[in-house]
């Protein structure tokens, strides 16, 4: 069953608070993805144009293959901050009800709004009606245990316009504990026309296989499994669905990467932020390529702008020994 825009393959970036900027995704999509989506928006923060939404809202709008996720509990803002976004060239809008964290959840957002299903669908009425552009939702199973609702909201928000949806098979009480529940995707698969999407634990070729397998899902969307590992995404699709096999650097080109990925950070946080945005990436790199404890201690504590370049190219140059051995 086609993407919308028909994108291809349907392989897809999920949105992750923090990690996804533009950045990565863009590196992300140089390996080869179906679709990246932005981190979280909250459509409040975007239309007051609170301090920290610049750099969730350059979203490299207009490029082809990327999608803005939008957050919000009311339905006017939800409806306005889409209409910024689709105005600013977005060609795709998603719009989350699948977040744990309590700040969005306490806030009434996030996959809190799957425990008020006619609220939801107010928001998604409005989001769809306000814009041109193709809309799409990702949930979760349901909120926990006893309310797995999510076939009954998928079909609902089918009816609304929404035209594709990605479920991440544990409920919002599991947060990211247990194993995600790729079978019972399966019933939202059942309830649908649209293209289903399934996430949660996949994290290789194998992972996805198994989960396509289970979910009956038309594609599935990669997180955490891509940290460290940017070509993930188009290595799954490779083995999934014939693309080209991406080119995995190795060695000095693995260090390279790293330290394009560095700049790339320090240019759009500024050299304020982006040392602290960076650190996480860089530790996800360095679990990758197995550095030494204290090599990986000096690159994250390192404050020396000259210094930790050659600290970055160290600490990488162990994925060459790994792919030697």
């Amino acid at each position: 069953m086609a993407l919308p825009l028909g994108l291809t393959p349907p392989v897809l970036l999920a949105p992750m608070a923090g990690i996804t900027d533009l950045p990565t995704r863009s590196l992300v999509a140089r390996f080869g993805a179906g679709l990246v989506v932005s981190e979280m928006i909250a459509s409040h923060e975007l239309l007051s144009k609170s301090p920290g939404t610049r750099e969730k809202a350059e979203l490299g709008i207009g490029i082809e293959g990327t999608s803005v996720q939008i957050a919000g509990r009311e339905a006017a803002p939800m409806a306005e901050a889409a209409r910024m976004i689709a105005n600013q060239g977005a060609r795709i809008i998603d719009i989350n009800m699948g977040c744990p964290a309590k700040k969005v959840t306490q806030g009434l957002s996030g996959s809190a709004l799957m425990k008020t299903p006619d609220h939801a669908l107010r928001l998604i009425e409005a989001v769809v009606n306000a814009v041109d552009v193709p809309v799409t939702l990702k949930t979760r199973l349901g909120w926990d245990d006893e309310m797995l609702n999510a076939p009954i909201i998928a079909k609902r928000a089918e009816a609304a316009g929404i035209c594709m949806i990605t479920i991440h098979g544990r409920t919002r009480c599991q947060f990211y504990k247990g194993h995600a529940n790729w079978r019972a995707i399966a019933r939202v698969k059942d309830a649908v026309q649209i293209p289903v999407i399934a996430n949660g634990d996949i994290t290789s070729a194998a992972a996805a296989r198994t989960a396509l397998a289970h979910s009956q899902a038309d594609g599935v969307m990669i997180g955490r499994g891509a940290q460290g590992k940017p070509w993930l995404l188009a290595e799954v699709a490779h083995a999934l669905y014939g693309t080209p096999a991406p080119q995995i650097p190795q060695g000095a080109a693995f260090g390279d990467m790293v330290l394009e990925h560095y700049d790339d950070i320090q240019r759009f946080y500024g050299p304020k932020l982006g040392p602290r945005v960076v650190r996480k990436h860089l530790g996800w790199y360095m679990d990758t390529c197995d550095t030494p404890a204290d090599l990986r201690r000096a690159v994250l504590t390192c404050a020396d702008p000259g210094e930790i370049r050659t600290l970055i190219a160290q600490a990488m140059f162990y994925r060459s020994e790994q792919v030697a051995a």
